[in-house]
């Protein structure tokens, strides 16, 4: 008998397997497909925005046409990132009034149009927002057309495709399909890895990177000079760093939602907030003579590793990012985090006995893993774009960040697993879904 259950069990997990390899690649492939037009389309409105400097003046104007086209076509979409986390924590079944609940697919063609728009006249921002939007909105469409087919879907294999979606989104658009794997699985609870959705978002993220590349699009390769062997002190100092970044990247998402707030509260007609959000930006940008600080900054990340920059860079980039997001603009956090963390790191190895090209690649996946609470998908992004001998100071930077960053990060639709988190604060308690309610008194 056991015999006999242990082989019905592994037929049971075939049929999972095959099931979800087909529908886990449907997904990978269409973000990785919407991977590819997002970073072609980027380097396009950078090079045009470059050779073109004069475009930035008219970045009020398309922050204006921006909230205007949320505002009159995508309000259903507006949450963006926060969205499809809500989404994935909310599993209400269908029912006859609404059978096929999904995601509306506009989101994909709007968030691409307005990332787009951001970068071409000279908002800070980055990619991973519209690179998840576009990976779970396409990813719910299967789930959509199955329905529509009367094919039984779950909310619950629902849910697990839109974490696949989110994994193909991330790990294609910066070519890292294990972090991106992890990071689909990392970033709904803060504190908690949930393993349910692994197998479909592993494959999702693998499909996904390999769709962008057959698409003949790459990625920018990023050279560790230098490293440092693990001693005492030189762990010390990775700590010392860690704790820089962490205390960064929670500076960074209270100033975001902060400006956000005082954005919302002071102007009622959302288009006139990236409206005059462009009007500062712009005259900024002109009253510095530099665009150092605003699109993707790929070239001083790439800098950060070979060469001492000015100790202000992060500095800059971080008031540029924190206004555009803040205004309206569209777009992703996590490349301007990555500009951050690798400057820092760099005007940090003035301080610290570390190489400057081993703290900018620490920086560079701290400061992000800090911000989104996803410190073992920072750990593996570090592997996986650095090398083993760099990764290493690289994690432990990550699990310091994401220990000082708070309970608060870019993503305020996270939840928070407050028994499983090392520092449990009276707020966090309340918030997290496994907490048992308090009991009313009279």
């Amino acid at each position: 008998m056991p015999v006999i259950q242990a082989l019905q069990y592994q037929i049971q997990l075939l049929r999972y397997m095959l099931r979800w390899l087909v529908l886990a690649a449907a997904a990978g492939v269409l973000a990785g497909t919407a991977s590819a037009l997002l970073l072609v389309s980027l380097n396009w409105a950078t090079d045009l925005r470059e050779s073109h400097r004069w475009i930035i003046a008219l970045l009020p104007l398309a922050g204006l046409a921006i909230g205007m086209m949320y505002f009159y076509f995508g309000r259903s979409v507006e949450g963006g990132n926060n969205l499809i986390l809500d989404e994935i924590h909310t599993e209400i079944p269908a029912t006859e009034d609404a059978p096929n609940r999904t995601i509306p697919a506009r989101m994909t063609p709007l968030i691409l149009i307005g990332t787009t728009a951001t970068h071409l006249f000279g908002g800070s921002a980055g990619r991973e927002g519209t690179a998840i939007q576009t990976g779970a909105a396409l990813a719910d469409q299967i789930t959509l057309l199955l329905r529509r087919f009367k094919l039984r879907f779950s909310e619950h294999d629902r849910r697990t495709l839109l974490m696949a979606g989110i994994s193909a989104g991330f790990g294609s658009v910066f070519g890292t399909p294990l972090s991106g794997a992890v990071f689909g699985l990392e970033v709904l609870t803060i504190g908690s890895v949930g393993y349910d959705a692994i197998f479909p978002c592993f494959v999702a993220a693998f499909i996904g990177d390999y769709t962008t590349h057959r698409w003949g699009v790459h990625h920018t390769a990023y050279t560790v000079a230098q490293t440092s062997a693990l001693t005492p002190t030189s762990v010390l100092s990775a700590i010392t760093a860690g704790i820089a970044f962490g205390l960064t990247a929670l500076l960074f998402a209270r100033c975001t939602h902060a400006i956000s707030s005082v954005f919302k509260r002071t102007i009622s007609y959302p288009p006139l907030r990236p409206f005059v959000g462009g009007i500062l930006i712009a005259l900024a940008v002109f009253a510095i003579g530099t665009t150092k600080y605003i699109g993707l900054g790929v070239p001083t990340i790439v800098a950060a590793f070979s060469e001492h920059l000015p100790r202000y860079d992060f500095a800059a980039k971080f008031a540029f990012t924190a206004l555009t997001l803040g205004a309206g603009f569209k777009g992703g956090e996590v490349t301007p985090l990555f500009f951050i963390g690798a400057t820092l790191g760099n005007a940090l190895s003035s301080v610290l006995p570390l190489p400057s090209s081993l703290l900018a690649a620490m920086g560079f996946v701290a400061v992000f893993a800090g911000a989104a609470n996803t410190p073992i998908a920072g750990g593996l992004m570090a592997i996986e774009l650095f090398g083993p001998e760099a990764g290493g100071f690289a994690a432990i930077a990550c699990v310091v960040s994401y220990l000082f960053s708070g309970h608060h990060g870019i993503y305020h639709a996270q939840r928070l697993n407050a028994r499983k988190h090392p520092i449990r604060s009276r707020d966090s308690r309340s918030k997290s879904p496994e907490s048992p309610a308090p009991t009313p008194t009279h």
